[in-house]
């Protein structure tokens, strides 16, 4: 019983060391973060706030809205996003992830948005799902619609 004891003993010892090396540790990391507080002072110095609000008001158009046919859309791959247009002039856009397993949809028709790995197919006027696999919804991303241009908000 004994035995018992010393090795409990010595696990408590050890297990108090190894308590106060990771409280040491923790504290260590402070000193960096007050050393990254100074770049920000330096940054407003810059005056750059006005060329960011600048550049986001002239941000690139994703598409021309003639580019979004009535009752279709297009999907952009490289910003994993699918522009649609249930009704003239009305603007939808979602996620390019299907929610099944993660694949790029491909193609937009006959108003549904189609995912070619396994078949999932969402509304075009909500993202809903209109044919499994997928059991959720495409997440609905913001845009905006400036005259003949759409862009992400």
């Amino acid at each position: 019983m004994t035995d018992k004891t010393r090795r409990t003993v010595v696990l408590g010892a050890g297990g108090a060391g190894l308590a106060a090396v990771l409280t040491a540790c923790a504290s260590y990391g402070s000193p960096t973060t007050e050393a990254s507080a100074e770049p920000p002072a330096e940054q407003p110095s810059e005056s750059s706030a006005p060329k960011k609000k600048k550049t986001a008001s002239k941000s690139k158009a994703l598409a021309d809205t003639a580019d979004i046919p009535e009752g279709g859309g297009k999907v952009f791959e490289n910003e994993k996003i699918v522009v649609t247009q249930p009704s003239a002039g009305e603007f939808k856009a979602f996620t390019a992830v299907c929610t099944h397993a993660g694949c790029t949809v491909a193609s937009v028709s006959n108003k549904t948005i189609n995912c070619p790995c396994h078949g999932s197919k969402f509304n075009i006027n909500d993202g809903s799902v209109a044919n499994g696999p997928a059991s959720e919804p495409l997440a609905e991303k913001k845009i905006t619609v400036d005259g003949d241009k759409i862009r992400l908000a």
